[in-house]
C-alpha cells in the first residue's frame, strides 16, 4: 500500500488519519453496462449519488451526501484538468473528461465522464449533473502519459505556478494536435 500526503479537511468523508491518503495501486474497474450519476450543488457539493457512484465509490450514500465531490479526487489527477472542468462549466457548457478517481479504501477507477450545468427556468445555475462510464482502455493508454506529464508539471512548481504551468502545457499539446479539449477525448 501506498500513503501519499495531503491536507485533512475537517468534516470530509474523504479524509483519513491525520496527512495522508491511502492509495493501494489496486485498479477497479466500472461495468461497461453501468453509469455512475451523481448531481452537485453549485459549489460541487453532492446532493445524490446513485447506487454504481455508491458501490464504486466504497462510501455510503450518507457520507457522499453533503461532501464535495473532490472527495473522489485522484492525487495523481492533474488539477489542469478539473479547472478546465470548471472553466468550461462556468460558461454554461457541457464538458466530457476522463478522470481517475480514488475509492475510500485507495483502490482507483478510470470514468469517462459527461458534466452538465443545470438551469431554472429563470435561467439561474442551480446545480451539475455528471453520468461517468466505463472508458475504453485505449483512450486511457493514450491519456495516462499526457496526464502523467501534467502532474509532473504540477508538481515540479509551486501550487499556483504549477497549475498555470500545466494548464498551459495541455493548451500547447492541445493546439500541436490542432484539436480541443472535447475534440481530443473524442479522437481516443
Amino acid at each position: 500500500m501506498l500513503f501519499m500526503p495531503t491536507k485533512k479537511k475537517a468534516g470530509y468523508a474523504g479524509a483519513h488519519s491525520a496527512d495522508t491518503l491511502l492509495l493501494t495501486g489496486r485498479e477497479r474497474i466500472l461495468d461497461p453496462q453501468k453509469t455512475i450519476v451523481s448531481k452537485t450543488d453549485p459549489s460541487g457539493t453532492i446532493t445524490y449519488a446513485n447506487d454504481v457512484f455508491i458501490e464504486i465509490s466504497g462510501y455510503s450514500e450518507e457520507e457522499l451526501l453533503g461532501t464535495p465531490h473532490s472527495c473522489v479526487r485522484h492525487p495523481h489527477m492533474p488539477r489542469c484538468v478539473f479547472k478546465l472542468l470548471w472553466d468550461t462549466l462556468a460558461t454554461g457548457r457541457e464538458i466530457f473528461a476522463y478522470v481517475l478517481n480514488r475509492s475510500k479504501n485507495g483502490d482507483h477507477y478510470w470514468v469517462f465522464a459527461h458534466v452538465t450545468p443545470c438551469h431554472d427556468l429563470s435561467g439561474r445555475l442551480v446545480a451539475y449533473h455528471s453520468s461517468r462510464r466505463a472508458p475504453n482502455p485505449a483512450a486511457i493508454q493514450a491519456v495516462e502519459p499526457l496526464y502523467a506529464k501534467l502532474l509532473d508539471i504540477e508538481q515540479g512548481k509551486g501550487r499556483k505556478e504549477g497549475l498555470a504551468a500545466s494548464e498551459k502545457a495541455l493548451f500547447q499539446t492541445l493546439a500541436q494536435k490542432n484539436v480541443s479539449y472535447g475534440a481530443f477525448v473524442f479522437s481516443l
